[in-house]
């Protein structure tokens, strides 16, 4: 059974850092994912990595955030530092993209996160 499970959200204050990680199993995976809904906002793309290590950032992230991947261990991280309130959203970890690795057209998603960052 192929699935996703994330983990490591919580509420923290705005400036505060912390890390995201999701469990692959039932096969790997090239690219993975990673996304966030706030309330009342679509899904939207955060950041996704090749299996070689190819890695894209939303530019709302970047310099803030850090994806990684471990292959043997069929996981993938999200290390998030000076976190501010408006990245407060469910963050959804993906795999599988149907497109481009920046689309939400992935064919398997986790059951998501809530990171929160109060002012």
């Amino acid at each position: 059974q192929v699935q996703l499970v994330e983990s490591g959200g919580g509420l923290v204050q705005a400036g505060d850092s912390l890390r995201l990680s999701c469990a692959a199993s039932g096969r790997s995976f090239g690219f993975m994912a990673w996304f966030r809904q706030a309330p009342g906002k679509e899904r939207e793309f955060v950041s996704a990595i090749s299996w070689g290590g190819t890695i894209y950032y939303a530019d709302s992230v970047k310099g803030r955030f850090t994806i990684f991947r471990d292959n043997a261990n069929n996981m993938v991280y999200l290390q998030m530092k000076s976190l501010k309130p408006e990245d407060t959203a469910i963050y959804y970890c993906a795999a599988d993209p149907q497109s481009s690795p920046r689309s939400s057209r992935y064919k398997t998603w986790g059951q998501g996160t809530q990171v929160t960052v109060s002012s």
